[in-house]
């Protein structure tokens, strides 16, 4: 079912949206060649609990895992596209690696959720790209996501963005509503059709992210570990994401970065 939140409950996203950023901005600037993994799961922790909220991934378990998730931050490296784990088999990061970071807060109750992907040390052309094309079409998906319009806007604004370039979109896996829980209705696709699908009315909160490939076919494979998703190619993936209130004109984006 989708949600309308109420205005008191969207100012409560907001704080938690800023809490959010500021960790996101922290995390970004740490990545650098030589850092473990789970040294920026120990940031993360350390900064929810200053700001007195919870990690919304710690323990977080949907139908079909077979294990909670165990790390507060979710870490990906090159070809790892989401829900790396980050404090188990820790890995080092490596000069010119794309590093994505995606962090679920939890504030009054209510949970915001964002990503970014960062470069440790100097990128080569493709991730400096790759980088490039997501962000664009990220950004391209949050503009066409207004009130009255269709979730299918946002993936159709994507699809043109990513068309034009030799990178590809990962299309198993989408964005979603969220607030009350990590992953609540409606799926948000980044491939789609103008017009189509369910209404954006003002008032849904939707985590709307971009996951595109190197090269590919788009699929996806399972990591031993039980939560991380791989390309099937091992080509290089990165992934932006940010949370945003639907409104009668331009969605506001609770997850900014707040440098």
């Amino acid at each position: 079912m989708i949600t309308i939140k109420t205005n008191e409950e969207i100012e409560k996203l907001r704080e938690g949206g800023k809490h959010l950023a500021n960790i996101l901005d922290v995390l970004e600037s740490a990545v650098r060649p030589g850092m473990k993994t789970g040294e920026l799961n120990d940031i993360a922790e350390r900064m929810i609990a200053e700001n007195g909220d919870t990690a919304s991934f710690l323990n977080y378990r949907p139908s079909g895992v077979s294990r909670p998730f165990p790390a507060s931050l979710c870490v990906c490296i090159n070809e790892e596209i989401v829900h790396g784990v980050s404090n188990e088999d820790e890995r080092t990061i490596k000069q010119g690696d794309l590093v994505t970071v995606d962090l679920g807060v939890t504030h009054d109750n209510l949970i915001t959720d964002s990503a970014r992907t960062v470069g440790a040390g100097k990128l080569d052309k493709v991730s400096q790209e790759l980088l490039w094309t997501t962000t664009e079409a990220l950004a391209a998906g949050i503009d066409a996501a207004r009130g009255g319009g269709n979730i299918g806007d946002i993936g159709a604004a994507v699809q043109a963005v990513v068309k034009k370039t030799p990178f590809v979109i990962i299309e198993e896996l989408v964005g979603h509503g969220v607030g009350y829980s990590v992953h609540e209705d409606p799926f948000v696709p980044n491939k789609g059709v103008k017009g189509e699908g369910p209404e954006l009315k003002p008032g849904m909160v939707l985590a709307i992210e971009v996951m595109l490939a190197e090269h590919g076919s788009g699929g996806i494979a399972f990591a031993p570990d039980g939560w991380t998703y791989v390309t099937p190619e091992g080509g290089r993936s990165a992934q932006v994401e940010h949370t945003v209130v639907i409104t009668d004109g331009e969605a506001e984006i609770l997850t900014l970065s707040q440098k």
